[in-house]
């Protein structure tokens, strides 16, 4: 029997360290690490904030030479050595993908350090995009001390393949 999507995954922040939270989908609670700002209304490129708000899950994007195709209802998108993401807020691909190398600064996708070999798009700031109201966010793979990210969420791997199989193309994802 096929599990049904939560409606809602929802990420708070821990009350004793705003960098690190739980991540509850259904029956499902999982550690995250959060931004080095903690969770944040007034967001801005590079302020290491974690935005509050509420999003649809975006594409999934993921290693294949690292590990296998991750089961899940989310589009899924295989990341190639050539991709990255557009983090100049002066530029016209600002907070969009690119293919590297780009005349602008833009963050590499095929990382060394495996924090990308899954990654979900978090849809801050794309429809509409402003310009310096923050770029990149991701769902990703955590640091084993789960130190903050820029701005993202990331979990474990075990954590992260178990709930990719309960995301669908209609899942909320709640930051608070």
């Amino acid at each position: 029997m096929k599990r049904a999507s939560p409606t809602v995954v929802h990420v708070f922040a821990s009350p004793l360290n705003r960098t690190r939270g739980v991540l509850v989908a259904g029956p499902l609670t999982i550690p995250c690490a959060l931004g080095r700002a903690g969770i944040g209304t007034a967001k801005r490129e590079g302020d290491g904030k974690t935005p509050r708000g509420r999003f649809r899950f975006g594409q999934l994007h993921y290693r294949a030479d690292r590990g296998p195709r991750p089961r899940t209802g989310l589009p899924v998108k295989v990341t190639r050595p050539q991709d990255g993401w557009c983090d100049d807020p002066q530029d016209r691909r600002y907070n969009r993908p690119v293919t590297l190398p780009y005349p602008a600064s833009a963050e590499a996708m095929w990382r060394d350090d495996r924090l990308y070999d899954v990654v979900v798009e978090i849809p801050w700031n794309m429809k509409p995009r402003i310009s310096g109201r923050g770029s990149a966010i991701f769902l990703h793979l955590a640091r084993e001390d789960f130190s903050p990210t820029a701005g993202c969420v990331a979990v474990r791997h075990r954590d992260m393949r178990k709930l990719l199989a309960r995301l669908g193309p209609h899942t909320m994802l709640r930051i608070s």
